[in-house]
């Protein structure tokens, strides 16, 4: 991914067009159509200044029939073309250009969210949330603005510049030569100074924008910590430093902006001296009419006008390029962790757990924490894992879930690989109570019908009655439909640990995972909890990571990890006669 701080990027503008031509053939009748029209919009205009010099000449006859009949042709004419270019556009914007986009967008916006959903664990864990959310909202307008600046802009800009050009070319081989020359030495300016010298600060300016998002979210998640130690000013002067990284790097962008006018502004000087020039040149050879005199005037008037369209466009299709960037990159990067092409839904059995021989390395690290491991779980066996932190209890589960790939080696539930089903079923034949549970900025309902969607009201009110949870839930002035606050922040951490327990209870999985699930609660509620725990572990394979040992004295295993091997397994009495490192443990604890 690229860094706040440099703005790295790994995609090219070409790929990032190609990026956009496939959002443009989800739906191409409709993209067909708003080419077409704009073609014949721009064509429209592109007949005004020639009909405008037409109407001049017509006009130059006298007041007689002929100039009368004439003049009134011309009129019609130049108004017609006029009317059609604000009617041809305005079918290209609002029946297909608008309908178009906004669709695009919402597939698109849905498409990105979709893959970053599927992007690994450590991807996430080594991203800021609020960088992602600023990007992929950022990245959906920019859409708007690309297809706007290209479509409705720079293309018609294009057609309308090299078609007087060609006219004057063919009418006036010289005049023509001399527009073609500037023409061309100004696009190729502006697009190499769009390319070379703005896009670079555009890209650091656009990282620095995603750091505020960044910034924003890590503070705003976190305020009960940051209310915690009146850390607030403080928050504010680290945001203050964000803010001001931005608008340095943002101001740099903006005035190379600024510079690249002087370019439009030479070109615009040198087109109206040289066009009217030498028209006026060749009136005074007799070689031009007045109304070839006014149809560069008006050629010039509209050359003009596009030129610094042209400029602005080129500028701002750099910058919305490197907007919709971020989502590009999203769009080619290969999820780490990902479902093989033939996976099969996970068939729920008994809930045995085998890893054999399993080798895993995290990312970033030459020794892998696990070498060679084996280790088997029987079905309905409730087994405890314990040890330092680091030592493997953790990866255990997430491997378990299919979090990680192993290296070698392999992790089967039911005889049946992780790797060979889908992750989706999978994961919801286990069924996961963390230390810390994350809610939804959901009704409580909500949040415990997660595991189970379908779920009736009356099983979702009777698996938060098994938790414990019913009594405070009851209480509260909306009931199951009270709000809990992003990430259950209305909620105490016992009352959290409860729905989160009545969810994996309502989730009815063969395998239950519980990482010290009563560490927040209170010593009466932490029996009550215990007691719907033991139910709940009834005839499921069960893994306990445990942080106090008291809480799993009646595991059937218990598995003692350091570094990434188990040292020690056995019974809690067992492990306690034997006087190993368990027994040490235990000792301290009680102590």
């Amino acid at each position: 991914m690229s860094s706040p701080s440099t703005g790295s990027r790994s995609l090219s503008n070409l790929h990032v067009f190609a990026f956009v031509w496939r959002q443009w053939m989800r739906r191409p009748r409709m993209f067909a159509a708003v080419v077409v029209f704009v073609v014949a919009s721009t064509l429209s205009d592109l007949m005004v200044p020639i009909f405008a010099g037409k109407l001049v000449d017509a006009l130059a006859q006298g007041p007689g029939a002929a100039g009368r009949d004439s003049a009134w042709a011309a009129y019609a004419l130049f108004l017609g073309f006029a009317v059609g270019f604000h009617f041809f556009r305005q079918t290209a914007v609002r029946f297909f250009e608008v309908p178009m986009s906004v669709r695009n967008m919402e597939d698109m916006v849905n498409e990105a969210f979709a893959t970053v959903q599927g992007f690994s664990a450590d991807w996430h864990a080594n991203t800021f949330a609020g960088a992602v959310v600023r990007r992929v909202s950022r990245g959906m307008w920019a859409y708007d603005d690309i297809t706007s600046n290209l479509v409705l802009g720079l293309a018609p800009t294009l057609m309308v510049l090299f078609g007087l050009c060609f006219y004057m070319l063919a009418a006036w081989p010289l005049v023509g030569l001399y527009g073609l020359a500037v023409l061309i030495a100004f696009m190729i300016l502006n697009v190499l100074m769009a390319t070379t010298y703005i896009r670079p600060a555009n890209q650091i300016s656009q990282a620095r924008d995603s750091a505020i998002g960044a910034a924003l979210a890590d503070a705003v998640g976190s305020i009960g910590v940051v209310k915690t130690f009146g850390a607030e000013a403080r928050e504010a002067d680290r945001f203050a430093a964000t803010t001001r990284a931005w608008r340095t790097a943002t101001q740099r962008t903006w005035m190379r902006f600024v510079n690249t006018w002087l370019v439009q502004i030479v070109a615009v000087l040198a087109l109206q001296a040289g066009l009217v020039g030498l028209l006026v040149h060749l009136w005074a050879s007799d070689q031009a009419s007045p109304g070839d005199v006014a149809f560069a005037i008006s050629a010039f008037l509209m050359m003009s006008g596009y030129l610094r369209r042209f400029g602005e466009e080129v500028q701002r299709l750099q910058r919305a390029l490197d907007e919709i960037e971020d989502i590009a990159i999203y769009a080619r990067t290969t999820p780490q962790i990902a479902d093989a092409a033939d996976a099969k839904p996970f068939a729920p059995g008994p809930g045995a757990i085998a890893f054999e021989r399993v080798t895993f390395t995290y990312a970033g690290q030459t020794e892998p924490l696990y070498r060679d491991f084996s280790l088997t779980i029987a079905p309905g066996e409730r087994v405890a894992l314990v040890g330092p932190t680091g030592s493997g209890k953790s990866t255990f589960v997430k491997l378990v879930q299919r979090l990680y790939d192993v290296g070698a080696g392999a992790v089967t539930i039911d005889g049946q690989d992780v790797r060979a089903v889908t992750q989706t079923s999978l994961r919801r034949a286990i069924a996961l109570v963390p230390q810390d549970p994350a809610l939804f900025h959901r009704s409580i309902a909500e949040n415990i019908a997660y595991a189970n969607p379908d779920a009736a009201r009356d099983d979702i009110v009777a698996a938060a009655h098994r938790a414990r949870a019913h009594g405070f839930i009851a209480a509260l002035p909306n009931g199951y439909d009270t709000l809990v606050g992003e990430r259950g922040v209305k909620l105490s951490g016992g009352e959290r640990q409860r729905v989160a327990l009545a969810r994996a209870l309502l989730a009815d999985a063969p395998i239950l995972i519980l990482d010290e699930a009563t560490s927040s609660l209170d010593g009466e509620t932490e029996r009550q909890i215990q007691e719907a725990m033991e139910e709940l572990m009834r005839g499921r394979t069960s893994i306990v990571i445990a942080h106090r040992l008291s809480t799993i004295r009646d595991a059937d295993r218990i598995l003692v990890f350091d570094r990434g091997r188990i040292v020690e397994q056995g019974t809690h009495a067992d492990l306690v006669a034997r006087g190993g490192v368990y027994a040490r443990l235990h000792a301290r604890s009680e102590g």
